[in-house]
């Protein structure tokens, strides 16, 4: 990046951390970004005084938000495992993904400061990371530049570029192509995603291609668990059932009526419904349309025993992954919207064929699941009518869809253990 450009990164950057300090007690998720980072120098700082350990090597792993959380929990679970002498830190910046770092094994979880100069030297002064680590392609120029200066190993992990990603675009690259120059180690998910890694500066020595941790991750949380039977247990039934994950109201346009339709064929099916943003405003016209088609619904917070309602509504986040276990057939939201397709692996992982929106242009897995015979786009409510319809009154067809879908999770896995192996390998460096 060169003087000017910097200059004016930095001067942005400045004026987000005064926004700090202006940001509103209550508000939404913009509101929150800037409040949490309201002192996050002195929570850095004060964890360095309590906790640091010097005598042990601290890996630092970022990741923006949720799903790229998801991509690096197995690798710091398996370097967990394998190192227990690491003391791990995990960054994020998204309001959204608080409450998942909080899962974490981790020593120091906190909010990514925003990327002046001055933050980065307060968190590397803090932390004193031997190795820092990104997940997917969340990159901040001044903490990479301020990292390199001081010897800190850098590594991109679980790395990916869409071929329309802004992140090619000439302007984006002017502040990026110097930190993409920078890392040590970047482990692309395949190959197309290496080319593109390789026209944002990534050098060639420093690039493999270790594959997707998330794959890791699904097929993790699709085992056999104690504690998800117990949570599922008031939801299980008999009935034929189709889980609907990550809905947006485009999604439920086409969605509803297609369950009505379909259910002449199939009269005992029942729906779960997982809306994306489960608030008062997106749940009500769900109970509405339900009351107007003279369905029983019942909210999952409410129930204590088995579920009979023909439509079961998802009233909190966190549950999506485990609730794919109940489904004969999924559908996955965001297709339909702008803001993306959710994630097609969960339910791929627990062998349900999977159903999604138009726009998956962006998705690999759905593209892989496709491939397979393992999914199918539906265009229209007719077309999710038809699919419906067809796999929930053939067993057979079913079946075999769902087992290709499985199948394509079981050859991305062993991403974790390749990602975790480049830290490693800059930790002995």
């Amino acid at each position: 990046m060169n003087f000017l450009l910097g200059g004016a990164y930095e001067g942005a950057v400045q004026l987000a951390r005064a926004a700090a300090a202006l940001a509103p007690a209550r508000g939404g998720k913009l509101a929150a970004t800037f409040r949490a980072r309201r002192g996050i120098r002195a929570r850095y700082e004060l964890w360095n005084r309590e906790s640091r350990n010097p005598e042990r090597p601290l890996v630092w792993m970022h990741a923006s938000s949720v799903g790229e959380g998801l991509q690096a929990r197995p690798v710091l679970e398996r370097l967990r495992s394998d190192q227990p002498h690491l003391q791990l830190a995990y960054t994020f910046f998204s309001p959204s993904a608080e409450r998942f770092a909080r899962s974490l094994d981790a020593d120091f979880s906190e909010y990514l400061p925003f990327d002046s100069r001055g933050d980065a030297r307060v968190t590397l002064d803090a932390l004193s990371p031997r190795v820092l680590a990104f997940s997917k392609l969340d990159v901040w120029p001044a903490l990479v530049a301020a990292a390199r200066a001081r010897g800190v190993r850098t590594a991109l992990l679980s790395a990916t570029v869409a071929h329309r990603s802004r992140r090619r675009s000439r302007i984006s690259s002017a502040f990026t192509r110097a930190a993409y120059a920078a890392f040590d180690a970047v482990g692309a998910i395949d190959e197309a995603d290496a080319i593109r890694l390789l026209q944002l500066g990534v050098r060639e020595r420093a690039l493999s291609v270790t594959g997707d941790a998330r794959y890791d991750q699904v097929w993790a949380r699709a085992q056999p668990s104690e504690s998800r039977e117990r949570m599922l247990a008031p939801l299980r039934s008999e009935r034929p059932t189709v889980v609907a994950g990550s809905t947006w109201p485009a999604d439920e346009h086409h969605l509803l009526p297609a369950w009505i339709a379909a259910r002449r064929e199939v009269p005992g099916a029942r729906l779960i419904i997982a809306p994306h943003e489960p608030t008062p405003a997106h749940l009500a016209p769900i109970e509405k349309w339900a009351a107007a088609n003279r369905l029983s619904l019942a909210r999952a917070s409410a129930l204590s025993r088995g579920a009979d309602a023909d439509v079961i509504l998802i009233d909190s986040v966190g549950v999506l992954g485990d609730l794919y276990a109940l489904a004969d057939v999924a559908y996955v939201g965001g297709g339909f919207h702008g803001a993306g397709l959710h994630s097609v692996l969960e339910p791929a992982a627990f062998g349900v064929p999977v159903l999604f929106g138009p726009r998956y242009e962006a998705s690999r897995d759905a593209s892989l699941l496709l491939a397979a015979d393992a999914g199918a786009w539906v265009s229209d409510t007719s077309a999710i009518v038809a699919r419906l319809e067809g796999l929930l009154t053939r067993a057979d067809t079913r079946s075999a869809e769902g087992a290709r879908a499985r199948s394509v999770v079981e050859k991305g896995l062993g991403a974790s253990a390749r990602s975790a192996a480049l830290v490693t390998e800059l930790l002995g460096s």
